[in-house]
């Protein structure tokens, strides 16, 4: 019992849209006609691909490619060389910071924002402390954190909110990136811009000494093959059911571990909030007031709830009060900007850095805000001008 409680507790969105959920249920009475509201399409698609990057994470992958392109030179015999041959030879401290920024911006695209910073953060802190580049660690945790929230916001995969929100508008995967690419195009160039405002080091890296590798060639195989079936699925070439059996089937076959380290809360979370504004819809009183609320607000109202809640339940939450999907799709990814909390993904950065030793946690979270707020008030008028 004690452990289920500090579950809840450790994860306090999941605790408020359970509560949410059982309080409209009770409200409502809806019987089993509630999970009609359940978007099982958006919560398979989820689960299979937090398998899936999970996967390539576990396997050393994305370490593997990190290092293929932070390597200044390559060894002939090197695994790295063989997978993957790009090389940046990172000569000074603005340099380096620029690839572990645009690292994360761009592989979020594909892995997600959250996996993305799972994967590039902590390579990073070590690679400065390596350096002896500490007192890099807060404005790179900090621009990572940004890069992996904005580049995630060009894909439909990029982040939770995007998977649901492209399911439910039924928008077409061109629209859907033609929609982001202002904003994702401007949050590059501000990125880029960011990097002039750290002066330029001198640095050399290490020798890595052992050389990375990958702890099993074949898995990494068959997640790309289950990745490529996912994009299949977004792009509505297969139904959800196959794909979903096709995932569990391959995991429980080749790689069940993988089943274990899933963030079922974040499914759950969905399941919750699904339930929650189904039975709200059932309301009459109640879902005409918030969708006046909503209504021709979507983007600022977005932006706005997205910093109390974060922009996943957001998402989840405005989307059953109105059908500008589109706008609502630009004020939840730009109001991932902003508090903490504004996006989960940002917690992750946050606390792998104040595990670091010598942490200033202060410090980081004046940056941080003062840095989001920054690209806020930059993106917010710019995604108006998206509409």
């Amino acid at each position: 019992m004690k452990n289920r409680f500090s579950v809840l507790i450790k994860d306090p969105v999941m605790l408020i849209s359970g509560i949410l959920a059982l309080l409209s249920t009770v409200l409502t009475h809806p019987g089993l006609s509630c999970l009609s509201a359940v978007d099982w399409r958006v919560l398979a698609l989820l689960f299979s691909l937090m398998c899936v990057t999970k996967g390539f994470q576990e396997t050393g992958l994305f370490r593997l490619l990190s290092l293929a392109l932070l390597s200044g030179r390559a060894e002939k015999s090197g695994e790295t060389a063989r997978i993957f041959p790009l090389r940046f030879n990172c000569r000074n401290t603005r340099q380096l910071t620029a690839v572990l920024v645009f690292l994360c911006f761009f592989m979020s695209m594909l892995i997600t924002n959250d996996v993305a910073l799972i994967t590039f953060v902590p390579f990073a802190i070590l690679l400065l402390n390596l350096t002896g580049q500490q007192q890099l660690l807060i404005p790179v945790v900090v621009l990572q954190t940004l890069a992996a929230n904005l580049g995630s916001m060009l894909t439909p995969i990029g982040n939770p909110q995007n998977l649901y929100l492209y399911s439910l508008s039924g928008m077409s995967f061109s629209r859907f990136v033609l929609t982001m690419l202002p904003c994702t195009l401007l949050s590059g160039l501000l990125l880029a811009l960011s990097l002039f405002l750290l002066t330029a080091r001198p640095v050399h890296l290490p020798p890595s000494g052992e050389p990375a590798a990958l702890s099993d060639r074949r898995k990494p195989v068959m997640h790309f093959l289950l990745f490529l079936l996912c994009l299949g699925c977004v792009l509505h070439l297969l139904p959800w059911q196959a794909m979903l059996a096709v995932t569990v089937c391959c995991m429980l076959l080749f790689d069940r571990s993988i089943l274990k380290k899933v963030d079922y809360g974040l499914l759950v979370t969905f399941l919750f909030f699904f339930l929650f504004i189904g039975n709200i819809q059932r309301l009459p009183g109640i879902a005409a007031r918030l969708g006046e609320i909503v209504a021709g607000r979507e983007l600022p109202v977005g932006a706005a709830v997205s910093q109390l809640i974060s922009n996943v339940p957001a998402a989840l939450l405005l989307s059953g009060f109105t059908s500008d999907y589109r706008a609502l799709l630009l004020g939840v990814n730009i109001g991932g900007l902003g508090t903490l909390i504004a996006s989960l993904a940002s917690l992750i950065s946050y606390k792998q850095y104040i595990g670091c030793e010598g942490c200033r946690r202060g410090h980081y979270l004046l940056v941080f805000t003062l840095a989001n707020l920054a690209f806020l008030a930059i993106l917010l008028p710019a995604a108006f001008l998206c509409l």
